[in-house]
């Protein structure tokens, strides 16, 4: 069967054929790396994790593309008012993204670049902008206008002039609709040298110009969390259409994890690290519950929801423990099925649990070779969904406490350098950041030593 992907833009499932046989290019929109990763964040890494595995799977030689934002109104925000260099900021907020993909068995992108690395292909790519007359620099500033694009609002289905970009007006912008790609240089802000004067990238310059750097004009697939359909990937398309460039082929989206019907956000105080969520789940079983729905689906939290979902992967896990160690064999044509539906894990899970049935009913009947046999499917069907029980007891591990060890480090890293400063406000809020996750600190001698804490969650 023909794997067909439901394209945002066309709102229509369509069947996926590469732009370059036997390849996909893909570019998934990544972290802005300004606070602690929620599971609400990691969700795309997972749901993005399993499609990459299925290309494979389909044998298709994945290129695969996660940007990070590291500069960023927020960034520079929470920077200053925690008295630290915004680098740093950044830096310390990716390595604990970085830890929570690995801790999730999320493997890593074939490329992840920064956005602060790319300034003179953002620059480039504004010039070329300019020069076809769809963009104007103003008082430092760089502006796109999308009222001289066609289509522009395809994307997210909105009319243009009822838009609001959720941005300032701006210095000399001459449209209230037209949306800042370049920021002139403010007062104690980074910046760099540009044309135009100094200044910093907005947000949608930086992932255009990365997909376009390292995939080309035109590339197959760009993915990213439901929320940024509007206004950040339509006005990537719209800076890559105005540049000439045909950009991306099929756009996936994937829906939020939400909070008694709402999006989990630091705003509505509903956020639920990765960290915490790890004290009451291993980490292969939370990624069995971020990657079970459908990645277009919203995904309701509660521990109730949680702890079924584990019980779910617990069940697998079981049968397989009772075959013992069997090789990867193939998966089961339903299963094939069910992924070529534009990724349809729910269908997919349904013929894995089924497999898991007829497999622990032929051990019942003492048929262990056949029940081999279901096993080697099941670890095959598991591995396309990122959880072989046997891999993960092999490879990755299933202790949580290792887990939480390398999304701690940066925490205690971060407090052991506000110390050193005497910046003793900023090291008690890491400590009080560590506690509200459920972690408890007590220095000693040997340094900073971390627990559990088992009144907490």
């Amino acid at each position: 069967m023909t794997l067909r992907i439901f394209d945002s833009a066309t709102r229509a499932q369509r069947d996926f054929v590469p732009l370059v046989d036997g390849q996909a290019s893909v570019y998934v929109c990544g972290a802005t790396v300004q606070t602690t990763p929620h599971i609400g964040h990691v969700r795309s890494g997972v749901a993005f994790d399993i499609v990459r595995n299925w290309l494979e799977a389909k044998g298709l030689d994945v290129l695969f593309v996660r940007n990070v934002t590291n500069i960023d109104d927020k960034i520079l925000t929470k920077a200053a008012e925690a008295g630290r260099p915004w680098w740093e900021w950044a830096a310390t907020y990716e390595r604990e993204f970085s830890a929570a993909y690995e801790v999730l068995g999320v493997r890593p992108p074939s490329l992840e670049p920064r956005a602060t690395g790319h300034i003179t292909e953002m620059v480039d790519y504004m010039q070329r902008i300019i020069d076809a007359g769809h963009g104007y620099a103003a008082d430092g500033n760089v502006y796109l206008s999308p009222a001289s694009l066609p289509n522009y609002g395809q994307l997210s289905g909105q009319k243009l002039e009822e838009m609001d970009q959720g941005e300032s007006a701006g210095t000399g912008k001459r449209d209230p609709r037209d949306f800042t790609m370049w920021k002139a240089a403010k007062p104690g802000e980074p910046s760099w040298p540009t044309p135009w004067g100094r200044g910093r990238p907005g947000w949608h310059i930086e992932c255009t110009a990365m997909a376009t750097t390292y995939l080309g004009p035109e590339f197959d697939i760009h993915g990213g969390g439901l929320d940024l359909k509007f206004p950040h990937h339509e006005n990537e398309i719209a800076q890559a259409h105005a540049a000439g460039d045909g950009f991306a082929q099929f756009w996936m989206h994937n829906g939020w994890v939400t909070m008694a019907g709402e999006k989990m956000s630091k705003s509505l105080g509903n956020v639920l690290s990765v960290p915490n969520v790890l004290t009451l789940v291993r980490p292969v079983e939370l990624r069995y519950y971020l990657g079970s729905a459908h990645y277009r689906s919203m995904l309701e939290y509660s521990e109730k929801n949680l702890s079924e979902a584990a019980a779910g992967y617990r069940r697998i896990e079981d049968f397989l423990e009772r075959t013992g160690p069997v090789e990867v064999g193939e998966v089961l044509p339903e299963f094939a099925e069910a992924m070529d539906d534009d990724f349809g894990v729910p269908a997919a899970l349904a013929v894995v649990h089924g497999a898991v049935r007829r497999g622990n009913a032929l051990l019942a009947e003492g048929n262990k070779d056949e029940a081999r046999a279901v096993a080697s499917q099941v670890r095959a069907m598991t591995a396309i969904l990122g959880v072989d029980p046997q891999a993960w007891a092999t490879e990755s591990g299933s202790d949580a406490t290792a887990a939480l060890e390398v999304l701690v480090a940066a925490e205690l890293e971060r407090r052991a350098e506000a110390r050193a400063a005497k910046d003793w406000a900023a090291a008690d809020a890491v400590r009080e950041r560590l506690a509200a996750a459920g972690i408890s600190v007590v220095d000693s001698p040997d340094g900073p030593q971390w627990a559990l804490d088992n009144n907490k969650g």
